[in-house]
């Protein structure tokens, strides 16, 4: 062999060497990175990692696994002790006294009762302006304090000591220890928000109390939380680490699932199922979900403020086609706007013209748009909104056909990412829009609640009726279950009657999970909190 050729084979084995040298290695570093490590496609970018300025399940995925509240979910979403270990409630249902366990902060500070009242005082404070505050009016005095109307020592919460803590309620409410698992009522570390205000939750300074702590935040690209090793509960926490990409694109995210950069994605392309069922389909996860997907209309827009066309735009919105041909996902066409199988509640009332076909629907809502003044010769424009998603826009083209062909409206679609679209939202900046709501706890007053005038944040309509407030009211303070659903029940129709949302169809959840993920239970509620996960 010539010393030429014999240097050149010599080099090409070399290469082969490093290459499989570098593949071994790579594959050993994966195979680290996997035993601890968990990522997450998230679907959306946080505005916040305060349990105070949150709003979206994109946010409270993250935020879940680093506080525990009062109560807190068990593996398969129902509701089980977390901060406190035990609790009394009187015999009026009224006065809930609650004994905490002995835990710390991720910083080795313990967590007090002070520290809960304290929490509830800062979220409902008018001048923190937190845009769920109003979750928590079923507290006695806690609207008061919120609106402006008394001052702190109205809300009826005490640290009787430093384990034990008081709430009072202003009416019965059989869903306020499933409530105390949401994010609303988590605590925050009340010694951290002394020393750097509202700066306390932006960096690896964070403390939390619940099984990861934050380690690393860079904005559109990732968040990673790291294994607390002060969480009570900490030697059965397998993971040491989770990582969140904030990537909307579904289709972008499915492709790091096949690559193996991502173990769970909490959303996916409806128009992809077809390919995952053929292809992964150990990865597919779809299920019940209680939730709700609607078209909120700005009730002071010149147009949509005209039941009529409100109604007429519902009627021709062919749910059928949506969820049999668009979606395909098992998603159920929504005539009422609470989700079946909601708590006690039964079955919900429904639009009055559910029995319609789809032809007399189309009839009646044009006789409605000639009395509103218009038909298809000077039929309106409508501007529809929805934040990134191959499933949203999806769904926002096919209705824009469908009032285009029915009615002859003409529909400007305008897409922005997540936190900028519900920003538009809560500001009523928009003119009709794409928006969902997941239960934040199983009982058809989270859902209700939406349309109530005093909810100032998710009332996106800004509908403001004053009998369906009173009913809102009633059911609130309502201690027996039927007179409090049948109180909804009628707050229910008329919302279906006056539609400042339009309901559009019933969730189910749709999540991609990698068969090395162990411990994943489907529920209803879609809440999987990483304390009961690992990696094979």
């Amino acid at each position: 062999m010539k010393i030429k050729q014999f240097k050149q084979l010599k080099a090409g084995l070399l290469a082969v060497s490093i290459a499989l040298s570098g593949t071994l290695l790579t594959t050993a570093n994966n195979e680290a990175l996997a035993a601890g490590t968990l990522r997450i496609g998230n679907m959306g970018e946080p505005a916040s990692l305060d349990p105070h300025f949150i709003s979206g399940t994109w946010e409270s995925g993250i935020v879940g696994n680093m506080f525990l509240g009062l109560t807190t979910e068990a593996a398969d979403g129902t509701i089980i002790p977390g901060a406190a270990k035990s609790w009394t409630v009187s015999d009026d249902g009224l006065v809930y006294t609650f004994t905490l366990r002995d835990h710390t902060w991720s910083d080795g500070k313990p967590v007090t009762a002070q520290d809960f009242k304290m929490a509830l005082e800062r979220i409902l404070k008018p001048e923190t302006a937190a845009g769920y505050a109003s979750l928590l009016y079923t507290i006695k005095g806690a609207e008061d304090y919120n609106t402006g109307k008394a001052g702190p020592e109205a809300l009826a919460v005490k640290a009787i000591d430093d384990s034990t803590l008081e709430i009072t309620l202003s009416g019965p409410a059989p869903y306020f220890i499933a409530q105390l698992a949401h994010y609303t009522a988590y605590p925050v570390p009340s010694h951290k928000i002394e020393e750097l205000g509202k700066n306390w939750a932006k960096d690896s300074n964070m403390v939390s109390n619940g099984a990861f702590t934050l380690s690393e935040w860079t904005p559109n690209a990732q968040i990673r939380l790291e294994k607390n090793p002060q969480f009570y509960d900490a030697a059965n926490v397998s993971l040491d680490e989770l990582v969140y990409y904030p990537q909307e694109d579904r289709s972008a995210v499915l492709k790091r699932v096949r690559a193996g950069e991502v173990d769970i994605q909490t959303d996916f392309a409806s128009s992809d199922l077809k390919w995952l069922e053929k292809n992964m389909p150990d990865y597919v996860r779809i299920a019940p979900y209680l939730g709700v997907y609607y078209y909120p209309l700005n009730l002071d827009d010149d147009v949509l403020k005209d039941l009529r066309v409100r109604r007429a735009l519902a009627m021709t919105i062919d749910r059928k086609i949506l969820t049999e041909k668009v979606l395909r996902t098992g998603e159920v066409a929504a005539y009422s706007f609470v989700p079946p199988g909601t708590g006690d509640y039964g079955s919900s009332p429904e639009v009055s013209w559910k029995g319609m076909n789809q032809a007399e629907r189309v009839a009646e809502a044009q006789k409605l748009m000639k009395q509103a003044g218009y038909d298809k010769s000077n039929a309106p424009t409508i501007r529809l909104s929805y934040n990134t998603s191959e499933n949203h826009k999806k769904v926002a083209i096919a209705v824009a056909a469908m009032w285009k062909k029915a009615l002859g409206v003409k529909t400007e679609l305008f897409n922005t990412e997540v936190k900028v679209h519900y920003d538009n939202l809560k500001t009523r900046d928009f003119q009709a829009a794409r928006a969902g709501w997941i239960a934040d706890y199983n009982d058809p007053q989270n859902f209700l609640n939406l349309m109530e005038s005093r909810n100032t944040s998710q009332n996106y309509a800004n509908f403001n009726d004053g009998t369906y407030n009173d009913l809102m009211r009633k059911a609130e303070l309502e201690a027996d279950p039927v007179k409090r659903n049948e109180y909804m029940r009628q707050a229910e129709v008329i919302a279906l009657n006056e539609l400042p949302n339009i309901p559009i169809y019933h969730y189910v959840s749709k999540n991609l999970v990698s068969p090395k993920v162990d411990g994943w239970i489907d529920n209803a509620s879609d809440i999987h909190r990483a304390r009961y996960l690992s990696i094979k």
